[in-house]
């Protein structure tokens, strides 16, 4: 199915997702899309076509059902399922993202963090043991992994990305300041935390 739907309108899910959570968190139970148009700012005939892309969630008169449409996007999205994490480079990007409580929450849990520096090997950080990447082949040969988060310098990231689809990882969440190519059937996301702050800095330049 993924590969018949717009790439934007993807995009857009978590947003919905994340917009639902809000709704029942505050015991919200229904909710019309012209309503999510006002307090979403989008279109809400947006809206009823991206639903739509997935069937009919919503009801003549009635609208969307909060709960019902948020389980339906959760699945939508995989994250009615669990999956086991690695981090490989234990900087401070990897530091920070292994801290992180709610991927636990969301289902994503983080087992274990690898670095090649020897200054970093064997080390605690956030109670785990920051494992050798000379060791990841074996380790995964054991281990159930769904995906891997890549936090290296830019010079290290392709690298590590091969190495990682080599080993059979399916899915990359790479954090390197630079693109990681992949082979067709492997998912990558490609983070870069810069470009929200560059694009910040354009608006804050227009308003002045």
């Amino acid at each position: 199915m993924s590969e018949k739907i717009s790439p934007a309108v993807i995009r857009r899910l978590p947003r919905y997702y994340r917009y639902l959570e809000e709704l029942e968190g505050k015991g919200i139970d229904k909710i019309s899309s012209s309503q999510m148009s006002i307090e979403m700012s989008l279109n809400a005939s947006q809206i009823r076509r991206d639903l739509n892309c997935f069937g009919g969630f919503g009801q003549q008169g009635y609208g969307y059902s909060v709960g019902k449409l948020k389980k339906e996007i959760a699945r939508i999205l995989g994250l009615d399922k669990r999956y086991n994490v690695i981090i490989v480079g234990a900087g401070r990007i990897g530091q920070a993202l292994l801290g992180y409580k709610n991927f636990m929450l969301e289902g994503f849990n983080i087992v274990d963090i690898f670095d090649s520096d020897p200054s970093k090997v064997g080390a605690f950080i956030e109670g785990r043991i920051v494992q050798n990447v000379a060791n990841m082949e074996t380790y995964l040969k054991d281990k159930t992994i769904d995906i891997a988060i890549i936090c290296t310098p830019k010079e290290y990231a392709q690298q590590s990305a091969d190495l990682l689809v080599s080993f059979g990882i399916k899915a990359i969440w790479n954090f390197a300041p630079t693109d990681v190519a992949v082979r067709r059937g492997v998912a990558v996301e490609n983070v870069h935390l810069s470009d929200s702050l560059y694009v910040l800095s354009y608006k804050l330049k227009e308003s002045i």
